[in-house]
């Protein structure tokens, strides 16, 4: 049996992993995207064109790979047929090309889980997460609550009555808020939605993956948000709903973790983070808005303005170390080209103490990062297409990353073009 090798980010999202996965893809039989849902905004550029995926797959433009979205993931009707639309209006249709299938036990994103994910963050105010507002978090609370209906759901007879019970369910709750709302054109939309999701094969996604698997096939597993959101690992509760480490891939997909092979780890050159919660090396000053400016950070999905700052070593680090993290890539170096310094985050202040970890408590007691000064490259490396033109300077931040996180980093990425990607080593 072959493996399936896992591609996720090391961050708070926003790495570029659809970029990645794209240029990846005619390595692998089958692309396979593990868990979270419409939040996510996997943005690809090539041939002058831009895609922004939210729940299909990135392997989805190479003409040999099939894609699956698998029972991880949760799956909102309406976006995922406006999704496919709009690939279809561009020139690109997977589902007539026979190159996407949906796990049967991924489940459905209601309009109602929308209103509930609405409702909650008008309750809580200035403590607000900073949900998409997409129905993600209610949608997982019903799959752990069983309450959740599910692809395979579509195709029985009583759905419509299954899709009542839970909905009376939401409305009750909704009464507990003040929140007005009319379900009337996005019901009508849900269920024009339900339709089109009918004609797209459905399968048990851990037989097609294993499948694949018995027969020599390669698989790469695609992540969605990063490790610094995972729900379990992540900066709770300012986290997502899911599990967005390597170990999410196995209940994503239904393979066992002897399965897996190798881990790509996607971080950036400096750091982001959207919505609320702790960002300990956070630049809210004119250096973070030039991050902010020079790299585009705002969210592909949302359009909210992402939150910028340097890059952060022990959370780094905390990421190699849950996702077993074999090759490292490095996205967005090109950002930095203005810059006569940069700096790194390589310990924290806590408590008193200088740790090189992050601890369990970074929201009551943040942490102060303690920064090293590196020399900037002050060269435009976006036509760079070999390694041999990488400037002195970068050549010398890359290596000094992978002396400290003790990973290789095997792919720079200088623009965001699938050509402005390099192989290193």
């Amino acid at each position: 049996m072959t493996q399936v090798d896992v591609l996720l980010g090391l961050q708070w999202g926003d790495e570029g992993k659809g970029k990645i996965v794209d240029v990846l893809s005619p390595k692998y039989d089958l692309i396979a995207r593990f868990q979270g849902g419409p939040n996510a905004g996997h943005t690809l550029e090539f041939d002058g064109k831009k895609f922004v995926l939210n729940t299909i797959p990135s392997g989805i433009f190479n003409e040999k790979t099939m894609n699956l979205i698998g029972n991880g993931v949760v799956i909102d009707p309406i976006i995922l047929k406006r999704e496919l639309d709009n690939l279809k209006a561009a020139g690109h249709d997977p589902v007539a090309a026979g190159k996407l299938v949906i796990a049967r036990k991924a489940h459905l994103i209601l309009p109602t889980h929308q209103l509930l994910d609405a409702a909650n963050e008008q309750k809580m105010g200035k403590n607000k997460i900073g949900s998409t507002l997409k129905g993600i978090g209610p949608t997982y609370m019903d799959k752990t609550g069983r309450n959740g209906l599910r692809v395979g759901d579509t195709t029985l007879p009583d759905f419509k009555e299954r899709y009542d019970k839970l909905v009376e369910k939401h409305k009750e709750m909704l009464a507990h808020y003040d929140f007005q709302y009319d379900l009337t054109e996005k019901e009508a939309a849900f269920f024009e939605a339900v339709e089109f999701l009918r004609a797209i094969p459905h399968v048990d996604s851990e037989h097609f993956v294993n499948g694949y698997l018995k027969s020599g096939k390669t698989v790469l597993a695609e992540g969605a948000q990063g490790t610094l959101l995972d729900v379990d690992f992540g900066s709770y509760p300012f986290v997502t709903s899911s599990n967005t480490t390597t170990a999410g891939a196995c209940t994503g997909l239904g393979i066992a973790p002897t399965a897996i092979g190798k881990v790509f780890g996607i971080f950036k050159a400096y750091c982001t983070r959207v919505g609320g919660g702790p960002f300990p090396t956070e630049l809210e000053d004119e250096t973070g808005e030039t991050l902010r400016s020079v790299g585009h950070e705002f969210g592909a999905t949302t359009g909210r303005a992402r939150r910028c700052g340097w890059i952060d070593l022990p959370a780094l680090k905390y990421a190699i170390m849950l996702n077993g993290v074999s090759e490292l890539i490095m996205m967005k170096a090109d950002v930095l080209d203005g810059f006569d310094t940069i700096y790194v985050c390589t310990h924290y202040e806590h408590n008193g103490e200088t740790i090189d970890y992050m601890p369990y408590d970074i929201i009551s007691v943040k942490p102060v990062p303690v920064l090293k000064e590196v020399k900037g490259w002050k060269t435009d490396i976006t036509g760079i297409r070999g390694v041999e033109e990488i400037p002195a300077e970068l050549s010398d931040y890359i290596a000094f990353l992978e002396k400290e996180l003790g990973v290789p980093v095997k792919f720079l990425s200088v623009g965001p073009d699938r050509i402005q990607t390099l192989t290193l080593g």
